[in-house]
């Protein structure tokens, strides 16, 4: 395990979670948001449109799309440079 800060809230923590204990459950509805979002719309959109389509900041969005599970949107159909 190492120190870590918490993208989401700045907060110091140790664990191998992304974020600290107390953002978990908002990192996890942001990321089912995303899943739906994906599946109801497709890609094409930018990170602006996302982020007011679902609530979701840019700055997290970002952070979502460089993971594996995100990448082929935010690499090929997604504009990141609309941040």
């Amino acid at each position: 395990m190492e120190f870590k800060k918490c993208p989401r809230c700045g907060n110091f923590y140790v664990t191998e979670n992304d974020v600290c204990h107390g953002c978990t459950n908002n990192e996890n509805l942001d990321v089912a948001k995303l899943k739906g979002y994906f599946e109801e719309y497709g890609a094409g959109a930018s990170v602006q449109d996302i982020s007011i389509k679902t609530g979701i900041n840019s700055r997290n969005l970002n952070r979502y799309l460089e993971n594996e599970e995100f990448a082929s949107f935010g690499k090929t159909e997604i504009g990141k440079e609309d941040v």
